[in-house]
């Protein structure tokens, strides 16, 4: 046996011990998580900069250096780096992929005019993994976005892009679950959210609940998609009040 196979499993038995010590019958807990599959970030192949050919800076506070050495830097690059990261990670898996990352053929393609079409290649490559995957639309990096507002943005015209965006998230979401056979957890995270303490909290979440009421008023069948609201504790940038945060 290999050297580092050798203290893998020193490893493991100096753990299989301490948890047995518990009442953790070790042996079954390990059966039972090689049967649930973890959706994998998409974004942690490319350091979330996504495949749009005009996509603005992050924002939202989200805290990454956007020049990670290696990243991938195209949809097959990034499909060929999540295959060699799954053959070595025990069990079936899922990929959770946001919206920014379809394939869009080198054309300007704005967040609100997205469609099933534009993720057909991520979708024939799921297929023939045999594994499901998951989605998210992507309210941040966008010229919508660069004030830290999006579905509670006090501006109407504003609100309305993210919600259209959201929708067809949805319906993007659903063809992924009807295509692959498995529901696609379709997860809404919202990054808006004030810097300094405002003196009107309820206005901006007034806002997101009629947003999201606007999102999800369309009924779609849950043997293909699965809605989900992501809260948002807090963002760098936005500590004073996070609108769609847990509390909300």
């Amino acid at each position: 046996m290999p050297q580092s196979s050798k203290q893998i499993e020193s490893a493991f038995r100096l753990a299989h011990d301490r948890y047995e010590s518990l009442g953790v019958n070790v042996e079954k807990a390990c059966a039972a998580l090689a049967k649930m599959p973890v959706s994998l970030h998409c974004w942690q192949g490319d350091d979330v900069q996504g495949f749009e050919t005009a996509a603005g800076g992050l924002g939202g506070g989200l805290a990454v250096t956007g020049n990670h050495p290696g990243r991938a830097r195209t949809p097959d690059e990034l499909r060929a780096d999540l295959a060699a990261a799954l053959a070595v990670i025990p069990g079936r898996h899922r990929l959770n992929l946001h919206a920014f990352y379809g394939e869009f053929g080198g054309k300007p393609v704005d967040r609100d005019a997205i469609e099933p079409a534009h993720f057909a290649g991520w979708i024939g490559w799921a297929k023939e993994r045999r594994m499901g995957l998951d989605f998210n639309p992507t309210c941040f990096a966008h010229a919508k976005a660069a004030d830290g507002f999006t579905l509670s943005h006090p501006d109407a015209r504003i609100r309305k892009f993210w919600i259209e965006h959201c929708r067809r998230a949805r319906d993007i979401g659903a063809a992924m679950g009807k295509a692959l056979g498995t529901p696609c957890v379709t997860n809404v995270w919202v990054p808006d959210g004030f810097k300094d303490t405002p003196a009107d909290r309820a206005a901006a979440r007034a806002r997101l609940a009629d947003a999201l009421d606007e999102v999800f008023k369309k009924p779609l069948p849950s043997k293909h998609l699965l809605d989900a609201v992501e809260p948002k504790l807090f963002g760098i940038g936005s500590e004073s009040c996070t609108v769609g945060s847990a509390e909300f």
